[in-house]
């Protein structure tokens, strides 16, 4: 028997999403000027107001107003009718030093050492069902509120948008767990009171919907998901009626608390911890990545089609204290006798080829420049790598300097990197 399975996505104009992007842009701020910053920063906002908290330890002087107000400026709240503008909004710091209980843990003799900065279990997923190896529904729900930005930031057609945006979409699967069709999909977006009849700027945004963004999402798929999208489709557009009042100005929001957007859409398993305003000795979001890593080079590889992978870790304590790998009765590997090995077993071959000490999965990563405010919309997950010049304000020997300046070269998205491919199927 088939089932039915649902993801959401937000806009980067989402409040939560405003306050996840702050937060990492202060954690790169931080990066730019000294690699070997601990931070951690939460953000809330609400109708003109911007805060930001938290504990941190870096050498350097990073300007939280202008970082504040630049981030929301990209993000598009730029007119005052928005009633949270880039310019007018207000900024409150009160961000201190960092716990020196916490940083013991952490900052080590011997770097190597290094222990995890909390307890907690990461989770990995990956699957084979699209050609990033996320699942489809998240996917989906991202493309399309991706989409949406990019012709809101055009600004040729539908120039009616305004930044807030939430996607959800509903996917049928048969028993074999194969995507048939996409059964529902869901857009709200905030807009410009654009007339007085509100029934017909429902009717002008759904048939923007239909005839704007979801050819141009088509466009950009690959073909076997194009097909998913059947005649009986059905469409939601702001169901609720017009959507006027949104951003922080509709509803407050807090960093941290769109994890399952961030993450694989409801798909596999969640830890709980959050990501954003998080340097990497918080293995809630390094451990994250590197079971990401894990599971999706094990399913490029050709050993499962699905996998979710857990890493769990103590405060202060480099190595794991605990691994986990379940591929879904998908795993293709098998003994001497032409059995298929237990996960149990899979878990333990897995173990010898990757070193999950925090300071082996920064080191791996690049996860000491910075790379996080990229992250902090559509996904931590699914993206493309690629290498960016970036300016910083110290020298070492990752260096150059241009102009009177210094830059760097930074890997982004590195853990989605299919590097291991080789060795696993060595291994197997």
């Amino acid at each position: 028997m088939g089932y039915y399975f649902t993801s959401e996505s937000v806009s980067e104009g989402h409040p939560d999403k405003v306050c996840d992007q702050i937060s990492d842009a202060i954690l790169d701020e931080m990066l730019r000027r000294d690699p070997d910053a601990k931070v951690a920063c939460e953000t809330m906002v609400t109708t003109g107001l911007a805060v930001v908290a938290g504990e941190v330890r870096y050498n350097g002087n990073v300007d939280i107003q202008e970082t504040v107000r630049r981030v929301i400026e990209r993000i598009g709240y730029t007119k005052a009718e928005y009633q949270f503008d880039s310019k007018s909004c207000g900024v409150l710091s009160a961000i201190h030093g960092q716990s020196q209980d916490i940083n013991r843990g952490v900052v080590r003799d011997c770097e190597e050492e290094q222990g995890a900065g909390d307890q907690g279990i990461m989770f990995g997923y990956a699957s084979n069902e699209t050609n990033d190896y996320m699942p489809l529904t998240i996917k989906l729900a991202h493309r399309l509120l991706q989409e949406l930005a990019a012709i809101r930031r055009e600004g040729k057609v539908m120039k009616y948008l305004r930044p807030d945006a939430k996607s959800q979409v509903t996917v049928e699967y048969d028993e074999n767990w194969k995507p048939v069709r996409i059964d529902t999909i869901v857009i709200s977006t905030q807009h410009d009171e654009f007339s007085e009849d509100d029934e017909m700027m429902i009717q002008i945004i759904k048939e923007d919907i239909c005839n704007i963004l979801i050819p141009r999402v088509k466009a950009k798929l690959q073909k076997e998901i194009c097909c998913l999208f059947k005649d009986d489709m059905k469409l939601f557009v702001n169901p609720t009626g017009k959507f006027v009042i949104g951003g922080p100005h509709g509803d407050t929001g807090v960093t941290g608390r769109k994890i399952i957007v961030d993450t694989y859409g409801g798909r596999g398993a969640h830890g709980g911890g959050a990501f954003s305003g998080k340097d990497s000795s918080k293995v809630d979001r390094s451990a994250a990545y590197a079971a990401r890593y894990v599971a999706k080079n094990l399913v490029a590889a050709g050993v499962c089609d699905e996998v979710l992978v857990q890493i769990a870790y103590a405060i202060g304590i480099a190595q794991p204290v605990g691994f986990y790998v379940n591929t879904y009765n998908t795993c293709h590997v098998k003994d001497n006798d032409g059995n298929v090995i237990s996960d149990a077993l899979l878990a333990e071959r897995i173990k010898e080829l990757f070193d999950f000490r925090p300071y082996a999965i920064v080191r791996r990563f690049g996860l000491k420049n910075p790379v996080f405010e990229a992250t902090a919309s559509y996904g931590h997950f699914g993206h493309e790598p690629y290498t960016k010049k970036v300016e910083v304000f110290y020298e070492d020997d990752t260096t150059y300097k241009e102009n009177g300046r210094i830059y760097k070269d930074v890997d982004f998205f590195s853990w989605e990197r299919l590097d291991m491919v080789d060795d696993i199927k060595k291994l197997f």
